[in-house]
């Protein structure tokens, strides 16, 4: 007779993977190490890891955090893998830059740093 374990109702599922996923594709997007985006959410970057692999289930807290400090709508990280994985047309390309400059501009703590940046941005977005 064979025994089969019991599945833990609380073990990691296919939704927290996709999660994890979108999490990692995110994270290298914005050209963070595990241990940036792990210092900003107050964990360390091996609970990071697990959360990334599917390892580890991830809380309704922790997905807010995420979204915060990755700077996306909670739905982002929801992203089917399909989505995520297939090419990108210009326009969420586009998108995609523009989520990463929201993401650095919302950083910034410095105010002379800010309006540089916007200086910048300026100057940049009125060249041909």
């Amino acid at each position: 007779m064979t025994i089969k374990p019991i599945k833990n109702e609380r073990s990691p599922n296919d939704v927290d993977r996709l999660v994890g996923l979108n999490v990692r594709r995110l994270r290298k997007e914005r050209d963070m190490t595990l241990v940036d985006l792990a210092k900003e959410l107050d964990i360390s970057h091996q609970q990071l890891q697990k959360y990334e692999t599917g390892a580890n289930r991830l809380s309704a807290g922790m997905i807010s955090n995420l979204s915060r400090v990755l700077s996306v709508p909670i739905e982002t990280l929801f992203a089917t893998s399909a989505k995520a994985a297939r090419g990108r047309s210009p326009s969420s390309k586009q998108d995609a830059l523009r989520q990463q400059g929201i993401y650095w501009l919302e950083r910034t703590r410095s105010e002379a740093t800010l309006q540089r940046m916007v200086d910048i941005l300026k100057v940049l977005g009125t060249k041909p």
